[in-house]
């Protein structure tokens, strides 16, 4: 573990090494206990460096064995280790070969970072800076080489022998070992670096490239598995195709490999021909994943292959431009996922993510650029910041340019950078040069935080037929910016008649509006309309075409109308999200309103739940409230999370009790065979069967209902959905206590699914959570030094369950601030991510801001603690 040393990096110090090293070869000897890794490296001194520059390595708790330069084991005088770094400072003056041998112990490796053994497999995982525990190396991503590697094992134990690129040999070696020699010919950083070995099960498959050539797949899980990942194969090979035909991208390697490991860290890892993932992304059948699962595997698999040329071809120069590698590669999974399903709903759910994760973080003291100009460590900056709203960013690039040129663009990207450590600017550069345009105040997405804020008040001249919007921009101050320019923000609108359709109209000004975009440049615009017959019901942010808060002045009829007429999707849902937020707003500050308000929402839900013109996932999200945290967010401030769980409850129960004949007549008419498919179409079937059930069980105030379903269910969706129901509503009822007993007798010898039994029971809002989590952590099936179980059990308890954990005694803060402190001293990284979930305890009311705070205080002078933690902390604290 790195302890803390206060070093910040800083964009503006990047400079390039003083060292190239153009050939890394690698061996290995594996043993759980005292690993052997010999290093050649073939380095060559860059042409602008001085002739004195000294070779400096990084390292991170290593262990050196030798050093030999140009043939020669250097003397102890010769050179200058410490577990975390060597350097050398008389060195030949061209090109010269170093050999390093280190010693590692990958069993002892509870972090998961370099080389580690997890349940009998050695896995590594590089990214950002886990190569620097293998050897000492320049561990940047601007020094890209060609890597051969060699592993050697126990053929008993370790039969499978993986690396990067393609393999080129192998063998037996004397006392029952074996040897496999992979070759990558492309260039690549060392956080693309990959090797796994063990005793693994695999699956087989092959895909035709474009230009003839003919790629092995295989995908390697834990034997007895290898049933469970065909649906990962076939997103794989939908991944290829879709790449070819949207971005015309080939696959470059004669084979690809995807491993499955268990104890993980992250999602997955695009690791070069040898992408490495937590296996809840991997492995999936009807009986143990959701819908949920199924998608998710589809999109991550897509992810992880698409970086083989954003992110692996061209990677980035510094960890400042993360999000040229990843924000990109989540606009182009997100594209593939639109082509695979609904485009609205996964639009609609893009949309509930940003708002749900990055928003909040824009308006707290984690608050960050999409590139970011500083940190002090790296693995913070996996951030809902970097990954969603820099999608968004690439988005908006799309609609500002168009789908044309916006393709161009992406083509000269390839054809310019191919092989390169890139930056922002080149990226952003080349939009410019296919379309001419100036795009420096769009950069401002890149370099600004913060979520803009857009407000809208209209005037309609019915003699004119004209009609005006004043349009207004700002975005608040975050941490280290207090003063913020403005933006180029593109606004998709559309102006709806009294039909529902839109109307045609002409602007005044072009030069802010084409395509049904208004292109805000200015702190306050006015945009105006002619030639309308009708005053219209404004559509605005369209397709969520910009990552905005937006305030207008439409009347709640205006919205109601919108919610069920609006011909764009994504807006429609918007309009109807909103009625319902500002009604729970309301309620939870006021608990006796005197308004109608939620007898008129009841009403509409009740029509968009019988329309059959709209598929059902739609009307799955549409039949959903916003989330208790989601009504939090949206307050800001002074925040008293009993409050909106009880405005929340009371407003269900209201929509429920209007609907429950239609409601439970739907829920019936939804009932299908008992034969599954994890496609789209059923998909949504299921999610709003599901929906109804919740609300037809909330009417009925019996849990028989989801009992039936679970009882019934043919399928995890369905089993899962009904025993949260259970849990949820009824949590002390016979038929609860039974169902989680029967759920965790059935699947107590499966990982992800015992996961899923945990995050339902974390969920059970009220008074009892705590006790019930803190039992849990007792469970014989909990380990604190597996990520997935700490996160789907402490993780969703201080992420989804508002009551919980912030309860207002403070309990809640202080379970999970020990919780923290107990996961820091096995693996950093996961307690760090753990802590974002105190990222807004500023908003909350000030009882709970003291108590927060207390905990937050007590983690930050824990002694020795980890650069991981300290960093989220301190910031948190501000």
């Amino acid at each position: 573990m790195t302890i803390d040393t206060g070093k910040v990096y800083r964009l503006e110090d990047y400079r390039p090494s003083d060292y190239a090293i153009r050939a890394t070869d690698l061996t290995f000897r594996l043993d759980p206990h005292h690993t052997l890794v010999t290093v050649t490296l073939s380095i060559e001194r860059r042409e602008d460096a001085a002739l004195d520059a000294p070779l400096v390595l990084d390292g991170d708790g290593l262990k050196l064995l030798s050093l030999t330069l140009d043939g020669t084991q250097l003397p102890a005088g010769g050179f200058e280790a410490t577990p975390d770094r060597l350097t050398i400072a008389r060195l030949p003056k061209g090109s010269f070969s170093l050999v390093i041998e280190t010693e590692l112990a990958p069993e002892a490796n509870s972090a998961l970072m370099g080389l580690y053994l997890s349940n009998g497999v050695y896995c590594t995982q590089c990214e950002a800076e886990g190569f620097r525990r293998i050897t000492y190396f320049l561990d940047r991503p601007d020094v890209m080489s060609v890597y051969t590697v060699r592993v050697e094992a126990p053929k008993s134990s370790a039969p499978i022998l993986l690396s990067n690129g393609n393999p080129v040999e192998g063998g037996e070696l004397a006392d029952g070992w074996h040897y496999a020699v992979w070759h990558d010919p492309h260039l690549k950083p060392s956080y693309l670096f990959a090797l796994v070995a063990g005793d693994l099960g695999r699956i087989t498959d092959s895909f035709t490239t474009r230009s003839g050539r003919t790629v092995e797949l295989g995908i390697y899980v834990e034997k007895g598995k290898e049933a469970r990942a065909t649906y990962a194969m076939d997103a794989l090979k939908r991944s290829m195709s879709w790449d070819e035909e949207v971005f015309g991208l080939e696959y470059d390697l004669d084979v690809f490999n995807i491993v499955a490991v268990s104890d993980f860290n992250m999602g997955a890892m695009e690791n070069k021909g040898l992408n490495i993932f937590n296996d809840k992304y991997v492995l999936a059948d009807e009986e143990t994943a959701t819908d949920a699962d199924f998608a998710n595997i589809e999109a991550i698999i897509a992810h992880e292959y698409f970086h083989n040329w954003t992110g692996n071809r061209i990677t980035c120069r510094d960890w400042f431009q993360l999000c040229l590698k990843e924000g990109l590669t989540v606009f182009r999974d997100h594209e593939f996922s639109s082509d695979m399903r609904s485009r609205a709903v996964k639009r609609i759910a893009e949309v509930r993510t940003l708002k749900s994760l990055q928003f909040p973080e824009d308006q707290g003291p984690l608050a960050h650029p999409v590139r970011p100009r500083r940190y002090r460590e790296i693995n913070n900056f996996y951030t809902a910041t970097v990954y969603e709203k820099g999608s968004e960013v690439v988005r908006m690039i799309r609609t500002i340019l168009g789908a044309e040129t916006f393709r161009k663009g992406m083509d000269l990207y390839f054809e310019r950078h191919d092989g390169d450590a890139a930056t922002i600017e080149d990226f952003l550069k080349v939009f410019e040069d296919v379309s001419g345009r100036d795009l420096s105040q769009f950069a401002l997405w890149y370099h600004q935080a913060g979520t803009p804020h857009v407000s809208v008040s209209t005037a309609y001249d019915e003699t004119r037929g004209e009609l005006s919007l004043d349009i207004e921009q700002s975005v608040p101050p975050t941490p280290l910016e207090s003063r913020k320019r403005v933006m180029h923000i593109p606004l998709a609108i559309g102006l709806v008649g009294k039909d529902g359709s839109d109307l045609d109209a002409a602007p005044v000004d072009a030069t802010s509006f084409a395509d049904g975009v208004i292109h805000l440049k200015k702190r306050r615009q006015t945009v105006r309309f002619t030639g309308l017959s009708e005053r219209p019901a404004i559509s605005l942010n369209r397709g969520f075409s910009a990552p905005i808060t937006l305030a207008s002045e439409q009347s709640v009829e205006d919205r109601l109308f919108l919610a069920r007429h609006d011909s764009d999707l994504v807006a429609r849902w918007q309009a109807l999200n909103g009625l319902l937020s500002d009604h729970l707003i309301e309620t939870s500050k006021a608990p006796a309103p005197q308004s109608n308000m939620a007898g008129r929402l009841a009403e509409v839900l009740g029509a968009i739940a019988a329309d059959d013109a709209l598929e059902p996932a739609y009307r799955a999200l549409a039949l959903t409230p916003p989330s208790e945290a989601d009504v939090a967010r949206e307050i800001g401030s002074n925040i008293d999370p009993d409050a909106i769980h009880v405005a929340r409850n009371t407003l269900v129960d209201i929509i429920a009790a209007a609907n429950r004949e239609a409601f439970e007549a739907l829920y019936g008419d939804l009932q299908g065979d008992d034969s599954f498919s994890p496609d789209a179409e059923s998909a949504g079937r299921r999610a709003l069967r599901n929906v109804l059930l919740d609300y037809a069980s909330a009417a009925q105030g019996t849990p028989e209902l989801a009992a039936s379903q679970y009882r019934d269910a043919t399928n995890m969706t369905e089993r899962a959905a009904a025993l949260a129901v259970l849990a949820h509503r009824f949590p002390t009822e016979t038929q609860t206590v039974a169902a989680l007993a029967d759920f965790e007798a059935r699947y107590g010898d499966n990982p992800l699914v015992l996961d899923k039994w945990f995050q339902i029971q974390a969920t059970i809002p009220g008074e009892a959570a705590l006790s019930r989590v803190e039992g849990l952590t007792a469970h014989g099936a909990f380990s604190i030094g597996n990520p997935n179980r700490v996160r789907s059990l402490i993780g969703t308890f201080a992420s989804s369950n508002q009551t919980g954990f912030h309860r207002a005694d403070g309990a809640g803060y202080r379970f999970f601030a020990d919780r923290i402190i107990e996961v820091e001293k096995r693996n950093p990284q996961v307690a760090a991510r753990l802590a974002t979930a105190f990222r807004s305890w500023r908003s909350l009311e000030p009882g709970r801001q003291g108590h927060a705070r207390a905990e937050l205080a007590r983690i930050a002078a824990v002694p020795g603690l980890s650069t991981d933690l300290k960093d989220i902390v301190e910031r948190t604290l501000g």
